[in-house]
């Protein structure tokens, strides 16, 4: 008996040990392949590192979002002068709406405006208050891309080295450092639109409705910040669940359709009580042509935005501020500097995926972590180089947890587009750069030669001396990001206000940076341009509302600087309040103290046209601080 059991052991042994070897084997195997591993072998180094490498990831991070932040104010007084008004009235704060006594709502969802309510409730009426949240989400952002690329990856250290470099690409993006150190609502929709495929991450390989929900819970969220936008990453996460989660078709479409419910649910509870609530004692929905959320959803901030069109013309936003639509788009003028710095390194990391893919050298996670990334890249890409209606730079802030997700994970995946990479990223930079006429020449040689460098001793690396592997890890980085970092730390020295903020001022070639907006385009873009002598005028009314003027902007403006409520006319995109009968009303019941006249085009508002010419006919003017006001009380 002990001689049989004795000789069942060393079978087993043996066979472990085969086991063992051929799995070494493999991944030898696989380590020598010509395509397959990237820029790491299996490690034989701590396993703590990738947390000190992330904390350091995330110390950077949070100095580049929060260093010298009240050098932009309120940044966008239109969305501050709401958070202002949703830490004086709860109502206000629920609606979204731009001033305390809830007249008319922000042109969007109030979803950002919930965090940045609460924290001017919290910390009082100031630029931190305003701003930190959003430069909190861009860490949050950059902790939650590195999660999910480093989960998606078989081998722990690739993972952890692909999370890195997915997540220091979103955080030297400057679109990403421009929206991340602002009050616009594209930082809160980042972040969920990440948190959300984190949350796929975790059910595809587990084939989990329970996370799918929680996708489809996240992306409604979305839609509460900034409607169908948070949406356009709905067709990759369905795609890679639909191909990807390890059970049968109809369990695959039955969690897709449990997941958009959650959607439906997470997105429609404040639609719905919107729509239940009697219009008569809420703020009028800003931007609809009828009072109502989805008309806001579908045209305004749906439809108009892609392909233009509807009556509405949206005061603010003339023609000629973008470049044509077409594929080039994202390359060229602003969009090109705010987000093209690694657009080429994404082209080569998407036929590296393909390659892979076709060769079979890829996980069921990592295929679709890349059908994930590819499918959110190519459709904000689509949308934001061909849509034909509202289009601003700082848009493409969407595109940047792709392309760092896209990079990090061909670059560990695959030695050849690791280098192609490095190679594309650092000649488009150089491009960038003397295009932008940025920072000193000597600093495009500086990235040639670093490139050069890198690309030598990736291959010295991968070939003979594997020891050569950090130092041309670390050189590779530095030639491919020194750009787009450089232009990033512009963007952060650089002031900001007003509604569409830019990334950084530098010299005035074609395309020009910054020249296009540098200059105020109406009256309000910022608290400071409020004389104090009409602000102090407006703090002293005791009426509902201190003041009513032409435009969101400009009412916004005044509210920051008096803390008094303003009426905001026609509200931000020409809407159809109040009537005249309407203003009239409201000025013989006592409501109204002045009228400020805000320069506010009349052609572009009907409304404000009329109540101007009614209180011109029966108003004298009076100037106070280079303002023209009519006391109506």
């Amino acid at each position: 008996m002990k001689s049989t059991a004795s000789s069942q052991l060393r079978r087993r042994r043996r066979v472990s040990t085969v086991v063992h070897r051929g799995a070494v084997t493999a991944t030898a195997d696989l380590a020598d392949a010509v395509d397959a591993p990237g820029l790491v072998a299996r490690p034989r180094t701590p396993a703590w590192w990738p947390a000190v490498a992330l904390s350091c990831l995330l110390v950077v991070t949070a100095a580049l979002y929060l260093w010298n932040l009240p050098i932009n104010g309120f940044g966008n007084a239109f969305y501050a002068a709401a958070a202002e008004s949703g830490a004086k009235n709860w109502t206000a704060w629920f609606f979204g709406s731009l001033d305390p006594n809830n007249f008319i709502t922000v042109d969007k969802p109030p979803a950002a405006l919930w965090v940045t309510g609460l924290s001017v409730r919290v910390f009082g009426m100031n630029s931190w208050a305003v701003l930190v949240p959003q430069a909190l989400m861009g860490v949050g952002a950059v902790a939650v891309l590195y999660a999910t690329v480093r989960r998606t990856v078989a081998d722990p250290t690739r993972g952890a080295i692909a999370g890195l470099i997915a997540g220091t690409i979103l955080a030297l993006t400057p679109a990403a450092t421009l929206m991340f150190r602002y009050n616009n609502p594209d930082a809160l929709l980042v972040l969920l639109m990440v948190a959300a495929a984190y949350f796929l991450t975790r059910a595809i390989p587990a084939a989990s409705w329970r996370w799918l929900a929680l996708v489809g819970g996240a992306l409604g969220l979305a839609f509460l910040t900034k409607m169908l936008a948070g949406l356009m990453v709905l067709p990759a996460f369905g795609l890679a669940y639909l191909l990807f989660a390890p059970t049968n078709w109809w369990r695959r479409v039955l969690h897709l359709l449990g997941a958009t419910v959650a959607l439906v649910i997470s997105a429609g509870w404040w639609v719905a009580i919107v729509q239940l609530w009697p219009a008569a004692s809420r703020p009028y929905i800003g931007g609809s042509t009828n009072n109502t959320v989805l008309n806001l959803a579908l045209g305004y901030n749906g439809v108009d935005r892609i392909v233009g069109g509807g009556n509405k013309v949206s005061h603010g936003h003339p023609s000629g501020w973008s470049t044509h639509a077409g594929v080039l788009r994202i390359l060229s003028a602003e969009m090109g500097y705010e987000v093209s710095w690694l657009l080429p390194a994404v082209v080569i990391a998407i036929v590296a995926a393909v390659y892979l893919a076709v060769r079979r050298r890829l996980s069921r996670l990592e295929a679709a972590g890349f059908v994930t990334w590819t499918v959110w890249f190519v459709v904000c890409t689509v949308v934001f180089s061909y849509m034909t209606g509202m289009v601003h730079p700082y848009y493409t802030i969407a595109l940047a947890p792709a392309a760092g997700a896209l990079i990090g994970l061909a670059a560990v995946l695959s030695r050849s587009a690791a280098i192609a990479m490095v190679v594309a990223a650092a000649g488009w930079a150089i491009v960038l750069l003397n295009r932008a006429g940025l920072g000193p020449t000597w600093s495009r040689w500086v990235i040639g030669a670093a490139a050069v460098t890198a690309v030598a001793l990736l291959i010295a690396a991968l070939t003979k001396w594997p020891r050569l592997t950090p130092v041309a890890l670390a050189i590779s980085l530095f030639a491919s990001l020194t750009g787009t970092a450089m232009f990033s730390v512009a963007t952060a020295a650089t002031p900001h206000t007003g509604s569409i903020p830019n990334a950084a001022h530098t010299a005035d070639v074609w395309p020009t940076v910054g020249s296009r907006f540098a200059k105020t385009m109406m009256m309000g873009a910022s608290s400071d341009t409020v004389d104090p002598q009409l602000a102090k005028l407006l703090s002293t009314t005791r009426t509902l509302w201190s003041a009513a003027t032409s435009g969101s902007q400009a009412a916004a403006s005044l509210e920051i600087a008096s803390g008094t409520a303003v009426m905001a006319i026609g509200g931000w995109s020409s809407d159809p309040v109040p009537t005249l009968a309407q203003f009239v009303d409201d000025v013989h019941a006592g409501k109204i103290t002045y009228f400020v006249e805000s320069g506010r085009m009349r052609s572009h508002d009907r409304n404000g046209g009329e109540i101007a010419d009614w209180v011109q006919q029966h108003y004298r003017p009076m100037k106070v601080g280079g303002a023209t006001v009519y006391r109506l009380v």
